[in-house]
């Protein structure tokens, strides 16, 4: 008499009349019986359901590798220990823009707007570009009454090129009204988009929703990972193939540009560049910390690690800061229309502007006298 070894199940007797008894069972490993001629059996498979079941643990294990590695980068932050910094440049005074060159000719971004070069900007007629000892102004023109063609504006570039560094702008005067898209940026337009975009300061048309600090690159820069910051998340992916070149966004309060900015007596953008991540700050003028000096004869640096959350926040965590910005020069302008402020969705619908943005800007020549930027100093500080 013969008992199988799955003593819980049936008892079966077994005599030289019945044959042989069936073959013993054997034990899976969550310590149940399988029957030698279950499919369960190992030793019953064919060889593709072994390559089957070899392929699907790797699918598992894969999954779990990957979720191990989207859970660490989820809850990582690079370590923004402080950086000693010295003042580099200034840019100030009569001389403001001897730093810069002017751009000319069809706008990238296919605004109703003619960039004009020093000698038109410089001249009496239009006085577009123009400083002092305290401030340096850079404008819309306020005169021609038919500007058929597009309206003349201004967009500088510095001659210098940068690769990392605290930048800190101080704004006394941002450009606003409709049509208007004025932008505070570094960039290497020759190697665009390869060397990346650094929006520091940017807004359309009344700008009622408050400043947005923005980062386009090449492929692989996103910012859906841990982030600590005061501004609210637009968009998370900095490619600028994606969302049609919306790039990675912060929004921040309204009172950060435009009517609200200025009426406050503006205030400092700072903007920290390094391979650890790229922050930017804003400080109402009331609130302006007392390490950023004020006075351009004062060459003290600030030290960002005492400063509180930054508006917005672009960490390297899934994003090689080092190899996406490079050779960046500062760059200022007022755009009119164009892909952002011109569009319908924005111009019209959005932001509430009359009639189409092309005509805005053709005849209504007064409404531009609020499209200035105006600015103390811009300081650059590196790194020790």
């Amino acid at each position: 008499m013969y008992q199988s070894v799955n003593a819980r199940e049936t008892e079966m007797v077994y005599s030289p009349t019945h044959g042989p008894p069936p073959p013993y069972d054997s034990i899976d490993s969550l310590g149940k019986t399988v029957p030698k001629g279950s499919k369960w059996n190992p030793k019953n498979w064919t060889k593709v359901t072994i390559l089957c079941v070899i392929a699907g643990a790797v699918v598992v294990i894969a999954a779990i590798i990957v979720g191990a590695v989207l859970g660490t980068k989820s809850s990582s932050y690079p370590d923004y220990s402080p950086l000693t910094y010295t003042l580099q440049d200034t840019y100030s005074g009569t001389g403001f823009f001897d730093n810069f060159d002017y751009f000319t000719g069809y706008d990238p971004t296919s605004g109703f707007v003619h960039y004009v070069d020093s000698s038109v900007a410089d001249s009496q007629q239009y006085n577009l570009t123009y400083a002092s000892s305290s401030s340096a102004i850079l404008r819309v023109d306020t005169t021609d009454t038919n500007a058929d063609t597009g309206r003349y504006s201004v967009r500088i570039t510095s001659k210098k090129q940068y690769e990392s560094g605290l930048f800190v702008f101080d704004i006394l005067n941002s450009p606003y009204g409709c049509s208007t898209w004025s932008a505070l940026w570094l960039s290497d337009p020759a190697n665009w988009p390869a060397n990346g975009e650094i929006d520091v300061v940017e807004a359309v048309n009344q700008a009622t929703t408050g400043v947005q600090s923005t980062l386009h690159t090449t492929n692989n820069c996103k910012m859906n990972v841990k982030r600590k910051q005061t501004g609210d998340t637009l968009t998370k992916n900095c490619y600028n193939g994606t969302d049609s070149n919306a790039g990675c966004g912060v929004q921040g309060e309204p009172d950060t540009y435009g009517q609200a900015l200025n009426q406050n007596g503006g205030g400092i953008y700072a903007m920290e560049w390094r391979s650890q991540g790229i922050r930017v700050w804003f400080f109402p003028r009331d609130d302006i910390p007392s390490d950023i000096p004020t006075d351009v004869s004062n060459t003290t640096a600030p030290d960002p690690s005492t400063w509180p959350t930054p508006l917005a926040d672009f960490p390297n965590t899934d994003c090689d800061i080092s190899s996406h910005f490079k050779n960046q020069s500062i760059i200022a302008n007022i755009d009119l229309c164009g892909t952002w402020a011109g569009s319908t969705s924005v111009y019209s619908d959005q932001d509430q502007c009359p009639g189409t943005c092309s005509d805005f800007v053709a005849t209504n020549n007064t409404a531009f006298e609020t499209a200035y930027w105006e600015w103390a100093s811009w300081r650059v500080y590196t790194a020790s």
